[in-house]
């Protein structure tokens, strides 16, 4: 298996050739597109569930004609390797190829999963950072994205900081000592003092909003939900929660260490968002 992977990380010729023989003939045959499908919506289910994304899961429940739905997407966007450009991304070594037939556009190193199980205590959630192997699809393209954290961010942070966590709803104020409350005003959390002035809380990746012991988890659609810079400067969106991205910690590139997105420096995923249109195909291992 080392002789594989080292094979492929040299970009050998042949190894390019036979990998877009394969995607050929993958998108050329009805019955692996159905395996594929299949496979795929097992898959995302299975993460779902192992995520404790159960709302999106009852919608995926909800829906009819979900596998051939599917299997119709794979076909639509189904494209030759030689003919359209394509991005090949090694979760092994680390490295994205941008590549039309045997000739390599762009490449550069990456960060991916780190593989890592965090367990929320009190048998609670549990979630796993794995960068999903297989065929994805760059779905939307956008720049100066925002991260909206997922619970998990601030299961992470508490526990590395020895705090507890506390989910802030809409509606319920918080003492703070004083008469003054933390609640939530419009589109941002607050503190609200005694004489009824407001101040909005300023949270971002490592300055999260602490009340009584607890890291608060505000709501989603509030600005202290919404984090700047954390993704850099460009994002590539491949669906279900999983990107290309930029970083702020670009010392991180070449590790096995983000929570699933693949993450580029910032002047690289600059080079693919102009680079690389909507639609192009993403195949990870």
């Amino acid at each position: 298996m080392p002789r594989v992977f080292g094979f492929f990380r040299n970009g050998g010729r042949l190894a390019w050739l036979l990998i877009a023989a394969f995607l050929v003939s993958a998108v050329g045959s009805t019955s692996l597109l159905a395996d594929t499908a299949e496979v795929r919506y097992g898959r995302d289910v299975a993460r779902m569930v192992f995520n404790d994304n159960l709302d999106l899961l009852e919608s995926v429940r909800r829906e009819t004609g979900v596998a051939a739905d599917t299997l119709e997407r794979l076909r639509a966007s189904a494209a030759t390797p030689g003919v359209r450009p394509y991005l090949v991304i090694s979760i092994a070594d680390n490295r994205l190829w941008y590549r039309q037939g045997d000739s390599v556009l762009f490449t550069t190193g990456v960060a991916t999963g780190s593989g890592k199980t965090l367990v929320r205590g009190g048998g609670g959630a549990q979630w796993k950072f794995d960068t999903p192997r297989g065929r994805m699809v760059v779905l939307e393209k956008e720049e100066d994205p925002f991260w909206i954290p997922p619970d998990w961010h601030f299961v992470e942070a508490a526990r590395k900081r020895g705090l507890g966590v506390m989910h802030l709803q809409r509606g319920q104020s918080v003492p703070l000592g004083g008469g003054a409350v933390l609640t939530v005003v419009g589109s941002d959390v607050v503190r609200r003092n005694a004489d009824g002035t407001t101040v909005p809380y300023t949270a971002t990746d490592g300055r999260e909003i602490v009340a009584n012991g607890n890291i608060i988890i505000p709501p989603f659609g509030t600005n202290q939900r919404k984090y700047p810079d954390v993704l850099g400067t460009h994002r590539l969106k491949l669906g279900d929660g999983y990107a290309l991205h930029g970083t702020n910690q670009p010392q991180t590139i070449g590790r096995s260490v983000s929570h699933g997105c693949v993450r580029l420096r910032n002047s690289d995923i600059a080079t693919l968002y102009d680079m690389v249109p909507v639609g192009t195909a993403v195949y990870i291992y």
